[in-house]
């Protein structure tokens, strides 16, 4: 049986750290990413394509990560993805061509399993009635590091163009550092040596997936979560816009304040809640708050009204991120943990990809209709989130 999550307090403050630090750099680029990719001219589609680079990336090699990280350690594995992510940054701040620009996000893409890896790790060292509470301490650093990361690009952008990607790499070279000098490996010497026996390849992915076939649901409801959040994320700032007639400054202070809820629910929240009520019944909550929230999302007259919708809608997706990951590992062995969580974070990347390409095409229908489209994938995925609990009622020793 696991130790308690107070045992390792030291190593998920590391997480922490090394996934905000992470996302920071992270957080740094995406804002001002189209706009550096505007400088040499490039057609709507070749934008387009850069702007899903990274996530498709991703969605391909975020499996194979995990899963080598399942036969050789976590550690080695988000040392070489934090390298790739410092190789990235310092592409994209010195880029002098769209060329190069490709190559900076796909070798991020390529390396980035940063978050999957630290979502492995939490499994390791922790129990079944504390994974939750630590997934939502990955949940609450992944969201400070997205209001931080803007913010430092904001300042940095107008005095060299080249200084937020050098920025963003010294981010992912601290985090480095810390993964060095600090966290040692948490995947247990007979795990590892229990995953060597299986081959590293799609075929034994899918024999996973076979075994445990409520993963495949567990997929499926991140992919819809994901799908579901791009389209309120990809078009939110628009919607402000054109129906509140906000700028630029007080759109990012509404993001700010979502991001702020979104990481006291999950890092604060989560775990409380899981050991009253459990996963199960948190994860259905959450989908309701969501799928409630961002269907009213865009009928409020008032900034005070937007806000209180914003604010229930942080909740619900603040509940959903942790209890699902959480849930997933619960489902497998240890020694398939990291390449169950690659699969996971590629689904999600997956979403990331096709989310926003609909999501514009939904606004340019009417700016209500991204958020109706996010309603409606929140409603399937808490149907689905309802066939997973209630196999996991009738046979509950599976999510043990």
């Amino acid at each position: 049986m696991e130790p308690p999550l107070k045992e390792h307090r030291t190593k998920i403050g590391i997480i922490f750290l090394i996934v905000f630090i992470d996302l920071v750099g992270f957080g740094i680029v995406i804002p001002i990413l189209p706009l550096y990719g505007e400088r040499f001219g490039p057609s709507g589609l070749t934008l387009g394509l850069l702007m899903a680079s990274y996530s498709a990336m991703q969605f391909l090699f975020a499996p194979i990560l995990g899963r080598i990280s399942d036969r050789v350690g976590r550690r080695p594995v988000l040392l070489v993805s934090l390298v790739g992510s410092v190789i990235g940054y310092l592409l994209f701040g010195f880029a002098g061509s769209m060329a190069v620009l490709f190559a900076s996000r796909i070798i991020d893409g390529i390396s980035g399993g940063n978050i999957a890896t630290a979502q492995a790790v939490i499994a390791d060292i922790t129990g079944p009635e504390d994974r939750a509470k630590g997934m939502g301490i990955i949940g609450a650093a992944f969201g400070l590091g997205f209001i931080v990361g803007p913010a430092v690009a904001a300042l940095l952008v107008d005095i060299q163009p080249w200084l937020p990607g050098v920025a963003a790499a010294a981010t992912s070279t601290v985090a480095f550092l810390l993964v060095f000098f600090k966290l040692p490996e948490t995947l247990p010497a007979e795990a590892r040596t229990a995953s060597r026996q299986h081959p590293l390849s799609p075929a034994s992915l899918r024999q996973t997936i076979g075994l445990h076939p409520l993963l495949v649901l567990c997929f499926a409801t991140v992919l819809l979560v994901i799908f579901a959040f791009s389209n309120f994320e990809t078009t939110f700032a628009q919607f402000a816009k054109a129906e509140h007639g906000l700028g630029m400054s007080r759109i990012g202070w509404l993001f700010v304040y979502a991001g702020v809820l979104g990481a006291v629910v999950q890092g604060g929240m989560v775990g409380r809640l899981v050991k009253v009520f459990g996963e199960q019944k948190v994860l259905v909550t959450g989908l309701v708050f969501a799928a409630m929230s961002v269907a009213v999302l865009p009928y409020p007259t008032t900034i005070g009204g937007l806000l209180a919708v914003l604010g229930v809608y942080a909740l619900g997706q603040g509940l959903v991120s942790p209890t699902l990951s959480s849930l997933t590992t619960k489902l497998v062995q240890p020694d398939e943990v990291g390449g169950v969580m690659g699969i996971y974070q590629a689904f999600s990347s997956l979403a990331r990809i096709g989310g926003p390409i609909w999501a514009e095409i939904a606004f340019h229908q009417g700016s209500a209709w991204p958020f109706r489209s996010a309603a409606v994938a929140y409603l399937l995925a808490l149907g689905v989130a309802f066939v997973v609990v209630g196999r996991l009622t009738r046979t509950p020793e599976s999510a043990s």
